[in-house]
């Protein structure tokens, strides 16, 4: 018998391309359950096998249990910690005690219990094996051929009996493949499933396009090329900003290739994806400028607190500079990080004389100086009240016509601007009080609505036109919480 053992272990292994401890494992539950079963499933047995002779041994156990614990199920199982202590001093509840029983023979197992049992562990040792295989593959593209299409899903043939799936929603546009075809996709996740391993992989991500570009330009696998960005319009346009690391090398020539067949590459591959190939500028502007191709900028306003740029364009050229359906301007947002704005110069410039205007008006009111000197301090790049009160003296020295005494008087009266619109703005403060549909809505307490009042949040209506982040600055509460509370108020909005 024991060479027997040993001969299955060794075919299994090899068949199966597991390790032979997974076998030896799987022979062993399978000897338990016979042994249980021939003494009508009243017992608990253990069997180990000598991995070296194919020996084994049958024992017969007990769990060990607390004095005072109720026995649920089948009596032979337990054993009561005072009984276990006479057999095994160092005894433990939750621990094991046992004895040794004869053994039966290995012919005389259930077979299909047995076959049952070891066709189990050695597909849980498959799946494992595929799991470890191919997670390290993660974040790679794989070639696969198509075995079926189920509902819209691909689902690809990895061989050695490894499945992986495109969902629907991952392909790109109205590609169509069939039976046999082999596909190209980017895995993105390994998943472990009862039923097997699965494969998750995606024609539609844009690491799709980075990784096709590592692919066909050697340039970029060597280092010599970064890809530091990529937007996707799936199936109709892309954009992708690439730099040199060598200062003699055209990071945009080598992308297009001789002829455009590297870019071209990618474009079939993604079922004609157009692939916009962009300069990566360490200037944000200048980045933004490049990303916003083919359209020419003629002028650019940063808003560095909202994160935000304002682009001019000639008044002809702003249906390209937005793009079909807003294409352009959302694919150079999503590729520079930026919030981006486009206008015709002549917009642009009616918004600037605008907030110039209002500046001005600003300064007048605040700082109680005539136009012509407000005037002065929006052109020199003032923005706000707070910038005169606190920009280094040294620096307002600098303006033509400025001597110590102005900067100084101007530094002064600034000050004491802020000075007055924080004291408003404490007796606001104290004065304010939430309105009754505030102090109404379900989940609202009156110290949050009290808070909130304190914010400028006086209505239900204020409340509902805030968002999850910003109502978290005001209260304490968590996300899910606050956004349930704003949902709450705006529901009058859908009503």
């Amino acid at each position: 018998m024991s060479k027997e053992v040993l001969s299955v272990v060794e075919i299994m292994s090899n068949e199966k391309g597991v390790d032979e401890e997974v076998i030896f494992e799987a022979i062993e539950t399978a000897l338990a359950m016979a042994t249980i079963k021939n003494h009508d499933d009243k017992i608990d047995a253990r069997v180990e096998i000598d991995r070296r002779t194919g020996n084994y041994t049958t024992y017969r156990r007990w769990l060990i249990i607390e004095d005072d614990m109720a026995i649920e199920g089948e009596p032979g199982l337990y054993i009561r910690m005072m009984d276990a202590i006479d057999e095994d001093p160092n005894a433990q509840p939750d621990n094991y005690i046992e004895e040794e029983i004869e053994s039966i023979g290995f012919g005389r197992i259930g077979a299909q219990t047995a076959k049952q049992v070891i066709i189990q562990k050695v597909r849980e040792a498959e799946r494992k094996k595929v799991v470890e295989e191919y997670s390290a593959r993660v974040g790679n593209i794989l070639t696969g051929q198509v075995k079926r299409i189920d509902r819209g899903d691909v689902i690809l043939d990895m061989g050695d009996n490894v499945d992986a799936i495109i969902p629907r929603s991952e392909l790109v546009g109205r590609e169509s493949f069939r039976m046999g075809d082999h596909v190209r996709a980017y895995l993105k996740e390994v998943m472990y499933r009862p039923r097997g391993a699965q494969l998750f992989m995606s024609r539609a991500c844009k690491e799709m396009l980075i990784g096709l570009f590592k692919i066909e330009v050697p340039e970029i696998g060597d280092d010599l090329i970064d890809v530091m960005a990529a937007a996707r319009d799936v199936g109709f346009r892309a954009k992708i900003a690439v730099r040199a690391n060598d200062p003699r090398l055209d990071p945009i020539g080598a992308c297009v290739g001789m002829r455009g067949g590297r870019v071209q590459a990618v474009t079939n591959e993604l079922n004609g994806e157009r692939i916009d190939i962009i300069q990566w500028d360490p200037n944000d502007a200048q980045f933004v400028i490049n990303a916003m191709a083919p359209a020419e900028i003629t002028s650019i306003m940063v808003d560095e607190d909202r994160h935000e740029m304002d682009l001019a364009v000639e008044d002809d050229q702003l249906s390209m500079a937005i793009g079909k359906g807003g294409q352009n301007i959302r694919l150079a947002s999503e590729l520079t990080g930026w919030e981006l704005n486009v206008m015709s110069k002549t917009v642009m410039e009616e918004k600037h004389n605008s907030e110039a205007s209002n500046q001005v008006e600003k300064f007048v009111g605040a700082l109680e100086v005539d136009e012509d000197l407000a005037q002065l301090l929006v052109d020199e790049g003032f923005t706000s009240i707070e910038e005169v009160a606190y920009v280094p003296t040294a620096e307002m020295l600098e303006i033509d016509g400025f001597d110590e005494d102005l900067v100084n008087e101007l530094k002064q009266r600034a000050k004491d601007a802020l000075l007055t619109q924080a004291i408003v703005r404490e007796e606001k403060t104290v004065l304010a009080e939430p309105a009754d549909d505030l102090l109404a809505l379900e989940g609202m307490t009156d110290d949050m609505a009290k808070q909130l009042a304190i914010n400028g949040v006086l209505t239900q209506e204020d409340l509902a036109e805030l968002g999850t982040d910003e109502l978290l600055d005001l209260v304490d509460l968590d996300a899910d919480a606050a956004a349930a509370l704003i949902m709450k108020a705006r529901a009058p909005w859908f009503e």
